[in-house]
């Protein structure tokens, strides 16, 4: 017996439990993605699942520190939105930056507003509760809402428009419980709100200011230490977006902003190995989404479910029926962003694991008698997200938000790729995309662009100029990296208006 084990700690024993509990928690989990994307439904739910299937009131793992959970969890959102950063391409959301700064901002604030009231007016919570529980809720989650949005083809403007907001709102939303959880916990010794705000606004700014220059001298300073080792170059561009967390939070300013500049400005710089890059980032984001929503399963109590039920559904249907759709409306109005798209953004608003953590920040900031919120705010996420997602895609057709040929780029770990400056598109001929009937040469894509590859049913041939193309063909695009926008863009054009897209001046 060894020392350890005499001392009842943590030997070889209960590594190799640990390994194996662990391992296999995994392997379930990325079944249960494909089992998830068959149903529609966000892997957030099943990883849940898994979390109260092993829990205290499942197999009886024993987990239930608030303070841990609040850690791991930071840690969790720091490489998700790393992972974020990194595979968003600017081009993808530069005209979108501004309406989801307005939502990150404006519309977090009505969203607290209209949350509160209903909870002060219709439960009588008191004022600085119901203000809490608002911002909690305030958050929408990236990972919920992409999981849903791949197989809905969304245009660039409004896909960007969700993908922007949900990587801006951590930051300002993570302030704000942070803020009225000591503010509710210590009266005394709060902080005006005129203080609070503009406290909230210099950490946002300074966070921001970090994350770009980190981001930029790492990216600078990664080209220079370039070598033919990709794996190791992965880590040191990711270690580069958890230093920006790290550097900003040390000074006190918002490292969660700054750790998702600092990614999205790597992301975009034209480094080596960017597919490796790319891949190892998703592979980090996927590991710490199974192991941030099992942990979170672990963590609740089951039980205390039932007595939250009725109020968890009431303030679900104030956040989806109102609160949203209103911030919505304050926030893109301005912006000249149609009804349609409003109405599936208010739609698409999804609430995921950002929620369940900040729950956990009042009860380790000793807010007294708060600790239902949690049981609140994981019967919310859990049922909301069952009622939306699976939807998601109806409503977007039904409001024709959506784009009927749409360019997708493919990772191919393939180093002549990389070496010739060259990219890979995926495109789908959807029905009613104006691409079927097209003859390949009356594309006319930009110079050095080509159709290498179409997948018709169940035949694969290289297509030549006169190849017609037909509803549902696959088409596998190759083209220069510096010709990918414009690729993309005549691909939109002729699925839009047909063969004569250009002639006429539409772009």
């Amino acid at each position: 017996m060894t020392t350890a084990d005499q001392a009842g700690g943590f030997g070889l024993s209960e590594l190799s439990l640990a390994l194996l509990a662990g391992s296999l928690v995994l392997v379930i989990a990325v079944a249960a993605v494909r089992l998830a994307s068959r149903a529609g439904l966000p892997t957030l739910l099943l990883y849940l699942a898994i979390g109260l299937a092993v829990g205290k009131e499942g197999l009886g793992i024993p987990f239930d520190s608030d303070q841990a959970a609040q850690v791991l969890g930071y840690c969790a959102l720091v490489l998700i939105l790393v992972e974020g950063g990194l595979t968003t391409k600017w081009s993808s959301i530069r005209a979108s930056v501004a309406p989801a700064l307005a939502l990150s901002t404006v519309g977090v604030l009505v969203s607290v507003g209209v949350v509160a009231v209903a909870l002060h007016e219709i439960l009588h919570t008191d004022w600085q509760i119901s203000l809490l529980i608002g911002a909690i809720l305030a958050s929408t989650d990236a990972a919920a809402v992409f999981s849903v949005l791949r197989v809905v083809p969304l245009p660039r403007r409004l896909s960007g428009m969700l993908e922007a907001e949900s990587g801006f709102n951590d930051a300002p939303v993570v302030l704000l419980v942070t803020a009225l959880s000591l503010r509710v916990a210590d009266p005394a010794t709060a902080e005006p709100w005129w203080a609070i705000g503009l406290l909230a606004v210099a950490e946002l700014t300074g966070g921001a200011l970090v994350g770009l220059a980190i981001g930029w001298l790492g990216g600078r300073l990664m080209r220079r230490l370039a070598s033919g080792t990709s794996g190791l170059f992965s880590l040191g561009v990711v270690a580069i977006g958890v230093l920006a967390y790290a550097s900003a939070a040390s000074i006190h300013t918002s490292g969660f902003i700054a750790c998702y500049l600092a990614a999205l400005v790597l992301g975009n710089m034209h480094l080596p190995h960017r597919q490796s890059v790319t891949g190892f980032a998703e592979a980090l984001g996927w590991l710490a989404q199974i192991g941030l929503f099992v942990m979170l399963g672990m963590l609740a109590t089951p039980s205390g479910f039932i007595d939250q039920l009725p109020r968890a559904v009431l303030v679900g249907l104030v956040l989806l029926l109102v609160a949203r759709p209103l911030s919505v409306i304050v926030s893109l109005t301005p912006f000249g962003v149609p009804w349609r798209e409003q109405a599936f953004i208010s739609w698409a608003g999804l609430r995921g694991a950002v929620p369940v953590v900040l729950a956990t920040v009042p009860i380790t900031n000793s807010v007294p008698g708060i600790e239902w919120v949690f049981d609140l705010v994981f019967m919310l996420v859990v049922i909301f997200t069952l009622v939306q997602a699976p939807l998601m895609p109806w409503v977007a057709q039904e409001l024709r938000v959506t784009e009927p040929s749409r360019a997708a780029g493919v990772v191919v770990e393939a180093m002549p790729l990389e070496e010739l400056g060259a990219e890979l598109l995926d495109v789908a001929v959807a029905p009613g995309s104006r691409l079927a009937g097209v003859e390949v040469f009356e594309l006319r894509l930009p110079k050095g662009a080509n159709i290498s590859l179409v997948v018709r049913s169940d035949e694969t041939f290289v297509p030549d100029a006169h190849t017609r193309l037909w509803t549902n063909d696959r088409l596998l695009v190759v083209t220069p990296g510096d010709q990918r926008e414009a690729t993309e863009a005549r691909l939109r054009s002729v699925a839009r208006y047909g063969r004569l897209a250009g002639w006429r001046g539409d772009v």
